[in-house]
């Protein structure tokens, strides 16, 4: 399926971190991507997502706005916008 991409904005990337806020819109998507390196995301609005993952399931998570997860290195999924307005996150990478 032929989704809309989400909006990348990288706002710090130096020898510790790397900072990246995602906007989505309505259906949209990051893409499929494995992570380099272990990661926090922190929810700027509710983010209800549809995460594809690489053994080929789904799964739905609501990310409630300013809650945050963390997750280990080496994932490799697609986030989508499961809901009906727009979503938001930081992505903090931990080098």
């Amino acid at each position: 399926m032929d989704r809309d991409k989400a909006i990348d904005s990288l706002l710090i990337d130096d020898d510790r971190v790397r900072v990246t806020r995602f906007d989505f819109a309505k259906g949209s998507e990051t893409g499929w991507h494995r992570h380099e390196y272990d990661y926090v995301i922190t929810a700027i609005v509710d983010c209800p997502m549809l995460l594809e993952e690489s053994d080929g399931s789904l799964r739905e998570v609501l990310v409630p706005a300013g809650t945050a997860y963390r997750r280990s290195k080496g994932i490799e999924h697609n986030v989508i916008n499961n809901g009906d307005v727009p979503m938001s996150f930081i992505e903090i990478e931990l080098k």
